[in-house]
């Protein structure tokens, strides 16, 4: 069984998203307490600044979706507390069955990003995979959805150009900062964090001809960003003079609580002597105190702003984006029907144990008593014969009971197999949550997929 609950920049603006949100070094702790109040066998968490979701699966028999969905809400409900819950709860997203899967890999493929085509996702992805084998979180059902979830992205980008040029949120808030400016030489910058986002967006801007100022926690890093752009690094304590001297803010700090004040724009208008002061906020939480917003010649975008700029991005690679979709499709489909294939199996090698161990019960009779004359070569040929006998009475069962692996009747057939030949009564319960979740190990079947199957078994060998 296979579920996921969540919240993305699609069900609920940044200010719901930012109450949801797990600071990095909480994840692996809350990924614990979700699992075991849930009853999840498995889970990931994938958390970014555009959404927060849980993929969970459930050991066999031990909930119904519907019963999963709802412990899985409700833990993160309980997470954020109740002064806000309610609001969260109405944005979050429900899915199980093909649906999260399908979900799943539009998410991978960047198909369901702010910023479509963008390729931070795999990698976050990756990192979410990480901790949920270092908790020891990821079973080999989830690991198998996840590992082909890392193949179908990777298949999307090489196989279309839904990633061409310069697609991120870094990219998103230059081109608004380029938008505002029209030429951004002469223009001073301030960086306010040195993480990734703010590594590509300095990038950029100082690609523009902008002049760069780094200011974060760590000096460390202010330096080494300052360094590869040619920027100005400046202590933390800095900031409210660095406000001073830009003309426009980045921010994308992990702080929980704003970094930027309102005391501090405050300060700094009075300095600025009229000029206009542009900051464009990409954290979630928020870095920058939206009440700033009202201040005249203070303008402030924060991440859903960037949505002219992404709808203007994404014109030209609409046609890209549909290709993209027609594969995740075809990999939906083809991975259910892989699963539900295989989800036969237990009934099919119960079946096959049962025929056999009783032709060979009759066999040794037979060899023990009028036929214990038989010489060994004889015998052998016999013990051949029931093989092929089995082979024979079961062929047809066989057969007919993958081609109906993904019909509704396909599990009656399976109850009913159990029933008459008095097989072990938890197949059925075994074929249907591989069924629901893909629970079983499915062998790749092509190169590629191969290689996305180790990259995920890798990653929990470096946890082990």
């Amino acid at each position: 069984m296979f579920v996921n609950v969540g919240l993305s920049h699609r069900t609920a603006p940044v200010e719901v998203r930012e109450q949801i949100a797990v600071p990095k070094e909480s994840l692996p702790e809350f990924l614990d307490e979700l699992v075991e109040s849930t009853g999840l066998g498995e889970a990931v968490i994938l958390s970014t600044c555009n959404r927060f979701e849980v993929y969970g699966a459930l050991p066999r028999g031990a909930a119904t979706d519907a019963q999963a969905l709802s412990r899985v809400s409700q833990a993160i409900a309980e997470r954020i507390g109740a002064r806000s819950s309610r609001e969260v709860m109405l944005s979050l997203h429900r899915r199980d069955g093909q649906d999260a899967l399908r979900h799943l890999f539009r998410v991978a493929s960047s198909l369901d990003s702010l910023v479509v085509g963008e390729p931070q996702i795999l990698g976050q992805l990756k990192e979410a995979i990480s901790t949920a084998s270092e908790r020891g979180r990821l079973g080999q059902g989830l690991g198998k959805a996840m590992s082909r979830a890392l193949f179908v992205g990777k298949r999307v980008r090489s196989e279309t150009q839904i990633g061409a040029g310069q697609v991120s949120i870094s990219s998103m808030a230059v081109d608004l900062a380029v938008q505002i400016f029209g030429d951004l030489r002469g223009t001073t910058a301030l960086l306010v964090g040195a993480g990734d986002m703010a590594e590509s967006a300095a990038k950029l801007l100082a690609k523009e001809g902008a002049k760069l100022l780094v200011v974060n926690r760590s000096r460390e890093r202010a330096d080494k960003l300052a360094a590869e752009v040619s920027g100005q690094p400046r202590d933390w304590g800095e900031l409210n003079w660095c406000l001073i001297e830009s003309d426009i803010v980045i921010a994308s700090t992990s702080s929980p609580t704003y970094v930027v004040t309102e005391a501090a724009i405050k300060t700094a208008r009075k300095a600025r002597r009229g000029r206009n002061l542009f900051l464009i906020d990409i954290a979630v939480p928020r870095n920058v105190d939206p009440a700033i917003d009202s201040y005249d010649g203070v303008y402030l975008y924060d991440i859903d702003d960037l949505e002219q700029q992404v709808s203007e991005s994404m014109s030209g690679r609409a046609a890209e984006a549909q290709r993209a979709e027609a594969i995740v499709e075809s990999e939906v489909a083809q991975y259910q029907a892989k699963t539900s294939e295989l989800s036969m199996n237990p009934a099919i090698v119960g079946l096959r144990a049962r025929v056999r161990a009783t032709l060979n019960a009759e066999l040794e009779r037979s060899l023990g008593g009028r036929l214990k004359h038989l010489a060994a070569t004889d015998r052998e040929a016999l013990l051949a014969m029931v093989d092929a006998a089995t082979n024979k009475i079961c062929h047809r069962p066989t057969v007919r009971l993958r081609a109906l692996a993904n019909e509704a009747r396909g599990r009656d057939m399976v109850e009913v197999l159990t029933d008459l030949f008095d097989l072990p009564s938890d197949l059925a319960g075994e074929g249907l949550a591989s069924e629901a979740g893909g629970l079983p190990s499915i062998q790749p079947s092509e190169p590629a997929e191969a290689s996305a199957v180790r990259e995920v078994r890798s990653i929990a060998g470096k946890s082990s």
